[in-house]
């Protein structure tokens, strides 16, 4: 591993990298500083089977967190290091090093002190609204087509549901004739689902810098619990700022678990909603009076998305989410689904606090 590190300008004696346990896409391994108080930093080993295009990624990244640096210098903050992500460029200025393994390395400064959270309070989700508030307003300037995208049409419903119609076209698994209820279901919505992009093409919708992952611990807290860095940022890309808004809520402000098995589980958790709306709201001046209204509509929209995968890799025979048991995608569809009409209920309550807020 240290033989990696040769390639990158480092400006500290270090000691050998050991494995770090977060996120399941890249192989991550903290480098300690050899001596107490110099930089320690963060090694990953980036996961090119799912992102094809490293170089178009690193260059993602390059791009937001010197912007983001840039409006942090302009504002006079201190502390900014802890405040954005720092890449370590190697000794030929490239923004990654591929060893002769065929494998794609990346290089930040370690953030710290800084910690992490797994579980979603009432407190934490609107600390992590104000931190996905900030983060996008901080980017809103930016041309939406500066960036490529990293996993391409990764939020576009329209391409979702082709994939679906092609899933459904070979059912391939044999399983086509058992479904027709969620068949049914899911073409019931089909239009609505897709009027994002239908306004993005009428110009009446701007697509923005995306995080693309709101999960609360892709957010770095301080030693007195305020949120400092956005991180994980493989999938920053362009996308509707409702997308974003409704991927935290898909999971954050879900009642049961996204594979729960018992249905009754799953309700809409309002305490967490406007927890993070009131957060998110705080930070995300930039919003134009149409997103704020769809707001409600983007937890919707990523729901249904995610049942259209689940349901698609279903029919595909299980060909891309790790399944624990053999009916697990049609679990993990169902119980999306079910998130889907738990949230049409309480649409008009989640649109009361959406005009409050705002």
């Amino acid at each position: 591993m240290k033989d990696i590190l040769k390639h990158f300008a480092i400006w500290n004696e270090v000691e050998e990298p050991q494995p770090l346990r977060i996120g399941f896409i890249n192989d991550s391994f903290v480098v300690p500083a050899k001596r107490v108080g110099e930089t320690a930093y963060c090694l990953q080993r980036i996961n090119h089977n799912i992102f094809k295009d490293v170089e178009g990624l690193m260059r993602n990244i390059e791009i937001v967190t010197s912007h983001i640096r840039e409006k942090l210098l302009i504002a006079r903050e201190e502390n900014i290091e802890r405040k954005v992500l720092h890449l370590i460029p190697t000794k030929e200025g490239k923004l990654f090093y591929k060893s002769p393994d065929g494998n794609y390395w990346r290089l930040y400064v370690l953030v710290e002190p800084a910690t992490s959270q797994e579980k979603v309070t009432a407190i934490s989700a609107e600390l992590t609204g104000e931190a996905f508030g900030r983060f996008q307003c901080q980017l809103a300037d930016l041309p939406f087509d500066a960036l490529c995208e990293s996993i391409p049409n990764f939020h576009n419903m329209e391409f979702r549901l082709q994939q679906l119609d092609e899933a459904l076209a070979a059912d391939v698994a044999g399983r086509k004739a058992d479904c027709k209820d969620i068949i049914a279901w899911i073409d019931q919505r089909r239009e609505e689902m897709c009027s994002a992009e239908r306004l993005f093409r009428e110009g009446k919708l701007k697509k923005h810098i995306n995080h693309c992952d709101t999960k609360v611990n892709n957010v770095l807290f301080d030693e007195k619990g305020r949120p400092i860095c956005i991180v994980d940022l493989d999938t920053v890309m362009p996308g509707f700022v409702f997308s974003d808004f409704g991927d935290f809520m898909r999971t954050a402000a879900n009642t049961g678990a996204e594979d729960d098995p018992n249905l009754d589980n799953i309700h809409v958790d309002l305490e967490i909603f406007e927890a993070y709306a009131r957060g998110y709201l705080k930070e995300a001046t930039f919003l134009t009076a149409l997103e704020k209204e769809m707001l409600p509509y983007g937890c919707r929209l990523l729901s249904y998305m995610q049942t259209v995968r689940f349901f698609t890799d279903w029919l595909n025979g299980d060909t891309y989410y790790k399944i624990a048991y053999p009916e697990h995608n049609l679990v993990r569809t169902k119980a999306q689904l079910r998130l889907v009409e738990e949230q049409e209920k309480v649409q008009e309550k989640m649109k009361e606090i959406i005009k409050r807020l705002s």
